[in-house]
């Protein structure tokens, strides 16, 4: 020990620099222990470590590998299985029972990350996502030392029963080390993910991630307290989320206007839905771009999302089963005016001229081209199936 160490701890002392002071005395610990005097060593360390201050603590201002994530506050629709997952996880953590290590896997889009937010948000913690980009090295065995000097870093979190931790994506680092290309590497990166796993302070809650389950290391997975299933979708469920998504835009953006019977219908021409992920960005757009002075609008624009066609398509429309208020809801063209041109398209059904689409082929292009209240329906109702007449 020199001279500059009992200052230093003086110092820190009279500062009340509490992870400078266990700095310091870890560090007049290790002289003793490297000039023989192991007793005394060992007695610092026991004093350090009754303290509960076995390791200095890491401050946010330190961190290398961790970025801190602001938790969600939008709603979270989940199915009922995978919502009894999520809040038997909330109750563990709050019982601080030791379980404190959970995975959560499944296709991409279906709520992963999301809910690990959420789970931030109703624990009151602060949640830190592990930075790949700063732990993947192309050097050889560089990346197995970033991961030992991130849970060395994540261990010396301070407060630790504060934070929740987030590996986003863990396949990045932890997939199968008999499928990888490069063995020893996978190899040497997984084993130091297990070690670091091994010796996590109890009090750290980690949530992994992975949209790669099936090619996850099996030594890994059973590292987990718990494995939830983001996978576990009906088509129920699916439309269910949409509603609630949807209703929740409606409610935010002030539309009033509600036909849930007309949005059902347009999500049952789906024969597979999107991922939640992708609907509601679908919904939001439709909801964000819609004229709040037609009525519906944003349905119309939601038919149009899911299904690449178009609302102008008025004959296809009702062979998907809309009813004449319904095509009118998604067009913006009045009911009679809807009821005259489909039964001129009856009319004209087996003639010379048949309509392609419910659209006249001649003039299946200028109908796109023009908005369809510049189409005069007075005109083609009169002429029939001669000609149609554009003003």
């Amino acid at each position: 020990m020199k001279k500059k160490n009992v200052i230093n701890l003086i110092r820190y002392y009279a500062e009340k620099n509490d992870p400078a002071f266990r700095e310091e005395a870890y560090e007049i610990a290790r002289d003793f222990d490297a000039s023989g005097d192991f007793q005394l060593s060992e007695y610092i360390m026991a004093l350090m470590s009754s303290a509960n201050a076995f390791v200095p603590q890491m401050h946010e201002d330190q961190m290398t590998f961790f970025r801190k994530v602001a938790p969600s506050h939008d709603s979270l629709p989940l199915p009922t299985p995978i919502e009894k997952d999520v809040i038997g996880i909330i109750n563990a953590i709050q019982r601080n029972m030791g379980i404190n290590k959970f995975l959560f896997q499944g296709a991409p889009g279906t709520g992963k990350t999301e809910s690990v937010r959420q789970i931030a948000r109703i624990l009151e913690r602060d949640l830190f996502c592990v930075d790949f980009d700063t732990i993947i090295d192309s050097k050889l065995g560089q990346t197995q030392k970033n991961i030992a000097a991130l849970f060395d870093e994540l261990n010396h979190f301070a407060h630790p029963e504060k934070i929740l931790v987030l590996f986003d994506e863990i396949d990045a680092i932890a997939l199968d080390r008999t499928n990888s290309h490069d063995l020893r590497e996978m190899g040497r990166a997984t084993s130091a993910i297990l070690k670091g796993f091994d010796n996590l302070n109890e009090q750290i809650t980690v949530i992994a991630t992975t949209n790669l389950f099936k090619h996850f290391d099996k030594a890994l997975s059973r590292r987990f307290d718990l494995i939830v299933d983001f996978n576990r979708y009906t088509q129920e469920d699916m439309q269910e989320i949409a509603e609630s998504i949807l209703n929740n835009f409606l409610s935010k953006y002030k539309i009033g206007y509600r036909n849930t019977r007309l949005f059902r219908k347009i999500l049952d021409l789906q024969k597979k839905m999107p991922c939640p992920s992708e609907m509601k960005k679908i919904l939001r757009n439709a909801v964000c771009f819609c004229d709040e002075t037609i009525t519906g609008d944003y349905l119309g624009r939601v038919y149009e999302l899911l299904t690449d066609g178009t609302t102008g398509n008025l004959h296809r429309l009702h062979e998907q089963g809309f009813t004449v208020r319904e095509i009118e809801i998604l067009s913006g063209v009045s009911k009679s005016q809807v009821a005259r041109f489909l039964n001129i398209s009856q009319q004209t059904a087996g003639t010379s001229k048949p309509y392609k689409n419910g659209i006249p082929q001649r003039n299946q292009r200028n109908l796109y081209a023009k908005r369809l209240d510049e189409i005069n329906l007075a005109e083609v109702y009169k002429k029939g199936e001669e000609e149609i007449v554009w003003r």
